[in-house]
Order: C-alpha cells, then sequence, then structure tokens
C-alpha cells in the first residue's frame, strides 16, 4: 500500500527516527531523531567524535543503523533500490579521492551512471548534464585537466559537479570546506548558497566553522556525544550557553558585522563536563 504523507510530512526530504549507529560494538549516535526540511541548508556542527559524519553517512545510506531507520521522501531508505536513491541524493564524502590522471570532466560524468543502463547508454542528455554542472561550479574550462592537479577549492568544485550531474535536488556534504584556505572555504560556500537559491537544492552539510555555519545555513544542528543539543536558526541555536555546553568554550557572541548572522568571539576553554 502507498503510503500518503501529510502536507507537514511532505515537506521533510530525510527523516531519522531513533537511529542508533556504530562501528562494530562501539556505539556512535544512539536514538537520534532529525528532520530534514525541504528547500534549506543545513549544518551539522558540534567537537570532533560527536557523531556528526556518522549521522551524515546515515542519512546518505553508507552506513545502516542498528536500530531505527531512515526515510527518504516518506520510504525507509533502506529499502529503495540503490539507483532510485541515487537519482533522489547524492552525496559527497569527506575528503574524497579521484585515480590518477582522470580529468575533470570524466569525474563529473561519473555522476550520470545512476542514469545509465544496458539499454540506455550515454546520451546528448548526459552531455548537457555535465556541461551544465561544469557551468554552475565555473569551472568548464578545466574540464581536461587531471583532478589531482587542480588546487584544493578547484578540486572541491570538481566533485560537487559530479554530484550536480546525478540531477539530484537533495545533497549531503561531509566537511566540504576541510583541507581549504579561507579564501576558497568561502568560495564553496558561496557556491552552496548559490545551488540552494538559485537551483532550489536542499543541502545538508558538516562544519567545523561555527562563523561559515551560521552565515551560510539556514539551520543548524547541533551535536554532541551522539545526541542533538539544539536545532533551528542560528540565532537560536548559537549561544554563549550552548558554545559552553557543548565545546566547552567561553565565547562571546555578537552580530556579525557583515550579514548579521551569530558571529562567535572566543574568550577560553573550559572543560566539557
Amino acid at each position: 500500500m502507498t503510503e500518503v504523507l501529510t502536507p507537514v510530512d511532505a515537506a521533510v526530504r530525510l527523516r531519522a527516527e531513533q537511529v542508533r549507529l556504530g562501528y562494530g560494538d562501539r556505539v556512535v549516535v544512539d536514538g537520534l531523531d532529525l528532520d530534514v526540511v525541504a528547500g534549506t541548508v543545513t549544518a551539522v556542527i558540534g567537537p570532533n567524535g560527536c557523531g556528526k559524519s556518522t549521522l551524515l553517512r546515515a542519512l546518505g545510506r553508507l552506513l545502516r543503523p542498528d536500530s531505527g531507520q531512515v526515510l527518504l521522501d516518506g520510504r525507509r531508505i533502506d529499502r529503495m533500490a540503490t539507483r532510485e536513491v541515487a537519482t533522489i541524493l547524492g552525496v559527497l564524502p569527506q575528503a574524497p579521492s579521484a585515480p590518477e590522471g582522470l580529468t575533470v570532466a570524466d569525474l563529473v560524468a561519473r555522476g550520470r551512471h545512476p542514469h545509465q543502463a544496458w539499454y540506455r547508454q550515454w546520451s546528448s542528455d548526459d552531455e548537457d548534464a555535465v556541461h551544465q554542472a561544469l557551468e554552475w561550479t565555473g569551472i568548464l574550462d578545466l574540464a581536461e585537466r587531471p583532478v589531482d592537479e587542480l588546487s584544493g577549492g578547484q578540486r572541491q568544485r570538481a566533485w560537487i559537479s559530479m554530484a550536480l550531474a546525478q540531477g539530484t535536488d537533495l545533497l549531503l556534504l561531509d566537511e566540504p570546506t576541510t583541507f581549504l584556505d579561507l579564501a576558497h572555504q568561502v568560495d564553496v560556500l558561496e557556491l552552496v548558497r548559490r545551488l540552494h537559491s538559485e537551483a532550489g537544492r536542499t543541502v545538508v552539510m558538516v562544519l567545523h566553522d561555527l562563523n561559515l555555519a551560521a552565515r551560510y545555513a539556514d539551520r543548524l544542528v547541533a551535536m554532541r556525544d551522539g545526541r542533538i543539543v539544539a536545532a533551528g536558526p542560528p540565532h537560536e541555536v548559537i549561544t554563549e550557553e550552548l558554545l559552553l555546553e557543548v565545546f566547552g568554550l567561553d565565547a562571546r557572541v555578537i552580530p556579525d558585522p557583515v550579514a548579521g548572522t551569530p558571529l562567535v568571539v572566543p574568550v577560553g576553554a573550559r572543560p566539557v563536563g
């Protein structure tokens, strides 16, 4: 029987219900609930080891929950065909790697694999999707360059291009600014905002920089010890009390003079207890 979604549920693209996640006997996340609402950019924040990337892997069906379930558009993601999931949901893992010598165009073309079948090989539609993805990320002129010759920021744009070429409207990005200098971090996050505002993508990303998360995300999810401590708009989540509770950070929160979003000014660290 086909499940009919209520109007409220219809806005939820991804839902984690009482998920328990871990590796072997080690439990990382236990009893967690989370809704990812359509048309938003959500940033998951928290200290190292709190379960951020583990949660993202479960949302992307890269890690199966020990208990609980993840729903994609109201359906259990573990019961959906892999190819179907890949046409709805794009995942960019942390620090991805490409085979040596692979060109940018060939990397991005791999995003079209979910659309291929024995009866449907490479077509002009696939060619157009790759071209548009490269245009969107501003690296069309790098199409014939090997990925391993690109700068960090260019390489990240190439991987995002591959995710775009999948044709999905839901993207999961695990620390997309890792190992980038500040200018390239801003560059990548500006691209994410454009993908949201101009292309209608729903995005979930794991970020470490609290000020960038507050500036570029509509919604923050703060985690500690495998649980969600707070979730909501940045001005509700980024408070001095939460920074102390979650990060053990004594800080002041003031308005960002450019964006008006919360700006964290550290004072010092205190033990989290």
